[in-house]
């Protein structure tokens, strides 16, 4: 009832788009071309996967992203995605079983990419200053709800209901750069698993007398809650089930490598690289878990791993494809290439075409306050959609007497399935430079 008021009221302002989920949304005033809703109507209602939301001044999804919910590439069969995750989920499921032979890690691939704020962040001690949580670099439903950043969301929720080992795959949004390795939607996998004193310490000699947490002082290599030799332990399990895991999906004789890094949910945390073909490419991220975290979901008599990796990423390594557009087609010759008899086949993405591309510039005048790249580059890819292969910005320029900044972006366009004409691609440039001006309030230069 409460949704079908604010759909009337917002019906009455003439203001509403389709969505992905099939209900009515509030479009922005200053809205411009097919497929934009850069901002929400505060009063106005989005219907998303048969839920309501009310929206704010916060709400900053397109109609395109939107479009993008419910597809799960990584559940659909035979798609690249959905092979790396099924292999992934086979290696576990064979290394690891719990009791009576059932697999040890339960698998959750299906579960909501709405959460709400407190999930994506909060849950995850994720500071309120931190600069992940800006509007900038996520989509927002309204203040309260997103579209999650990453599958991490899930972790408290799974800890809270007694899970202590499992997998969760999904997709995932952040407004970021436009490239061949970068799409406001991609898919992410991620691991958890707990361990009480008696698990840890099994098999260890003189376990029997060693403990889990202590009181002390946080250091680089452990928390201020865990003992060294739990820490050591857990780090020792950790980094081996990561290494048999890339070694079951790139083969024997992989050169790894660890690197320190800092995540707010774990500590310590690490990134692991793999060299390929003579390049180190970073793979997934890692850690321990903070005790904090676990504490708040029940589980503060367990010590705990978490580690996160991205599908395409994978993917894109595994089966050489060039470009993340690709695992959005829906051309045969590219799906065609994955319907394998078994996931463990070894493939190699074959191009099928490279079409010319199209390049255009557009140079503005920044204004004075609330302009942030992302939030060009979102405009760019929601106007464009897929015709945009990247934006590259190549000129930045401050006025010696007014000191107004001036930005040049390079925009390349490219259809992965035809050729592109000029007179295609300017109607789709002119429309960007209209959305921008009216929609991010910058003085064009074009």
């Amino acid at each position: 009832m409460v949704c079908a008021a604010l759909r009337s009221a917002a019906r009455a302002r003439g203001c509403l788009v389709r969505t992905a989920g099939g209900g009515l949304a509030p479009r922005s005033r200053r809205s411009l071309g097919s497929g934009l809703a850069s901002g929400g109507a505060p009063g106005g209602a989005l219907e998303l996967l048969g839920r309501c939301y009310p929206q704010d001044d916060y709400s900053n999804l397109s109609s395109r992203v939107l479009a993008r919910v419910g597809r799960n590439l990584h559940n659909r069969q035979h798609h690249p995605l959905w092979l790396v995750k099924e292999r992934v989920k086979q290696h576990f499921h064979a290394q690891h079983v719990g009791r009576l032979g059932a697999p040890l890690f339960s698998v959750h691939d299906d579960l909501s990419p709405v959460v709400t704020t407190w999930q994506n962040f909060d849950s995850l001690l994720v500071p309120g200053g931190h600069p992940s949580r800006k509007r900038g670099d996520n989509y927002y439903l309204n203040r309260t709800h997103m579209l999650r950043a990453h599958t991490s969301a899930h972790q408290w929720e799974l800890l809270r209901a007694g899970r202590g080992a499992f997998l969760v795959a999904g997709d995932v949004y952040r407004r970021d750069q436009v490239d061949a390795r970068h799409y406001p939607v991609f898919h992410q996998l991620e691991g958890v698993r707990l361990f009480s004193r008696r698990e840890l310490f099994a098999g260890i000699k003189g376990g029997e007398s060693l403990q889990l947490f202590e009181q002390s002082s946080r250091s680089a290599r452990k928390q201020e809650t865990h003992t060294m030799e739990a820490v050591k332990l857990v780090e020792f399990h950790l980094k081996r089930t990561l290494t048999k895991l890339m070694t079951h999906l790139f083969g024997d004789g992989l050169d790894i490598r660890w690197v320190d890094c800092y995540f707010p949910f774990t500590h310590p945390s690490f990134e692991m690289e793999i060299n390929f073909h003579g390049e180190w490419l970073e793979v997934l991220g890692c850690g321990v878990m903070e005790q904090q975290l676990l504490n708040s979901a029940g589980a503060q008599d367990r010590i705990g791993w978490a580690f996160g990796l991205g599908l395409e990423r994978l993917a894109m390594i595994l089966y050489d494809i060039p470009d993340i557009r690709l695992f959005w087609s829906e051309d045969e010759r590219f799906l065609k290439q994955f319907r394998l008899s078994d996931i463990n086949q070894k493939v190699t993405f074959q191009p099928f075409s490279k079409y010319p591309a199209v390049i255009n510039d557009i140079s503005f005048w920044l204004p004075s306050e609330n302009y942030t790249e992302n939030d060009f580059y979102d405009l760019v890819r929601t106007i464009g959609g897929d015709l945009v292969e990247k934006v590259d910005l190549i000129d930045k320029f401050e006025h010696p007497k007014t000191h107004k900044t001036s930005h040049c972006y390079r925009i390349t366009y490219r259809h992965m399935e035809r050729t592109l004409s000029q007179r295609e691609v300017r109607r789709v440039h002119e429309a960007v430079q209209q959305a921008a001006v009216r929609l991010l309030a910058v003085e064009g230069r074009f």
